[in-house]
């Protein structure tokens, strides 16, 4: 009740009429069973359109500093991203990948759809970047096939930085079902996995038009935010000359 709430009543009216999003190859995700949604990541709203243009409900892995901050404000917010079809995980301690991972693999075991970022994270330029190898791995587990969606314009309604989101025609492309059923019990062989991650990758990057990049986008952050810091403040203007002088 609390996600058909959050997703037609409260997010609903406003996504449509500021982002007026299409959807093209429904057909491909399927009516039950489980199975993974692996998209490309241009921006926070994301994680809101896809349920909205998806009729089966779509369950997001969120950090869990969504579902815990005190308050008020902590409740409503942990009430918002339950109802979008969000679950927590906990990203902290050495075992916390094992957990994400076992958590995943147990929603797709129990016949759900799974929503997944192989990028790991947005994008920081709205270039494709590599994928990471979890995705493989939770598929060879749950034994579930991937589907792959490209988000079209997101950027463009919520760029990184902004608060506010602005209008703009949103498009959705699902692509065909790809089963890697071939290399059932193989969970664990890198090359297989990184193999497997490649061919996502690849489907994605074809649905999207986006240019690909070999690298890790988080990489890529921590390489800029380290360059960023490195240069320090920009230097202070010249003081404007004091016209009572002359």
């Amino acid at each position: 009740m609390l996600y058909w709430w959050s997703k037609f009543v409260l997010l609903g009216p406003l996504l449509r009429l500021f982002c007026r999003p299409t959807i093209e190859g429904l057909e491909h995700i399927p009516a039950r069973g489980g199975a993974i949604l692996a998209s490309n990541h241009l921006a926070v709203v994301d994680s809101f359109l896809l349920p909205l243009v998806v009729p089966r409900r779509i369950t997001f892995p969120a950090k869990s500093e969504y579902f815990t901050k005190p308050g008020l404000v902590g409740r409503l917010q942990k009430a918002f991203f339950t109802g979008v079809g969000q679950i927590p995980i906990d990203r902290s301690g050495g075992s916390a990948a094992r957990d994400a991972m076992d958590t995943a693999v147990r929603v797709l075991r129990e016949g759900r759809l799974l929503g997944i970022y192989p990028e790991g994270t947005r994008s920081p330029d709205g270039r494709l970047y590599k994928g990471k190898t979890g995705i493989a791995r939770m598929t060879l587990e749950a034994d579930v096939p991937v589907i792959p969606v490209a988000m079209i314009g997101t950027d463009r309604v919520n760029p990184i930085g902004s608060r506010m989101w602005r209008p703009y025609k949103v498009h959705i492309r699902v692509g065909e079902p790809l089963d890697f059923s071939r290399y059932s019990g193989m969970v664990g062989d890198r090359f297989i996995e990184r193999s497997m991650t490649d061919e996502i990758m690849y489907a994605l990057m074809e649905l999207s038009g986006q240019t690909y990049v070999d690298m890790y986008a988080a990489s890529v952050k921590e390489r800029a935010a380290k360059a960023e810091a490195e240069a320090g403040p920009p230097p202070a203007a010249p003081p404007l000359p004091d016209s009572r002088a002359s």
